[in-house]
């Protein structure tokens, strides 16, 4: 096993998912929720994230291809799905709306936590090229997939420190902290749009 080829696959997905800069994400976008409600969503969020990752290093291009996507599109849909959040987190849509009883269904596990934050076009175009690189066999595969949940879990494990977190920060804190990473959120959803109008030749 190439322990340099594994160290680098672990540097890729820690940098593309990121879970430390996760972390204040997952805090604004659970703010004023008790432990044992984070933790639920931290698990399912978490979970998701690792099963979308696993299929699409399973069946890598195959799957898009399938469904008749390819990933510029995916890249372009997933940064609008984005935006639209980091709208809700500039202009407190999301703290208006838990101040209404149908806020309580209101889950960011699966959207925007597990995909686009944990599992998107970045992860999951990284798993693709990971677990199709030229010579790579079951072995390197199942060693991707380890990497890949490490890292899953770091997020974990982080998310479910997020409570210690927001209390160093305060309301006050927490009210900035979600302004700036919903502007950090929002210049990523066009990114991510860029990138796939790039890879369409529509922008350079």
């Amino acid at each position: 096993m190439d322990t340099a080829a594994l160290i680098t696959a672990f540097v890729t997905l820690f940098v593309v998912i990121d879970p430390v800069g996760l972390a204040p994400v997952f805090v604004a976008l659970t703010a004023g929720e008790d432990f044992a409600h984070r933790r639920a969503v931290a698990f399912r969020a978490c979970l998701i994230g690792f099963g979308i990752l696993l299929v699409f290093g399973l069946a890598g291009e195959a799957v898009l291809e399938f469904v008749g996507i390819s990933m510029p599109a995916f890249r372009i849909a997933g940064g609008i799905l984005l935006f639209l959040t980091a709208l809700d987190m500039l202009f407190e849509r999301r703290t208006k709306r838990r101040g209404d009883q149908r806020a309580k269904a209101d889950d960011p596990s699966v959207f925007p936590l597990a995909t686009p934050l944990i599992a998107g076009p970045g992860a999951i175009a990284t798993m693709i090229l990971l677990t199709s690189r030229p010579g790579a066999d079951l072995q390197w595969a199942l060693a991707v997939y380890g990497v890949m949940a490490g890292v899953v879990l770091i997020c974990l494990v982080l998310f479910l420190a997020s409570g210690l977190l927001e209390r160093l920060l305060g309301p006050t804190g927490i009210n900035v902290v979600t302004r700036l990473l919903g502007m950090l959120l929002a210049a990523l959803s066009v990114q991510f749009v860029l990138d796939g109008l790039s890879d369409f030749g529509v922008a350079a």
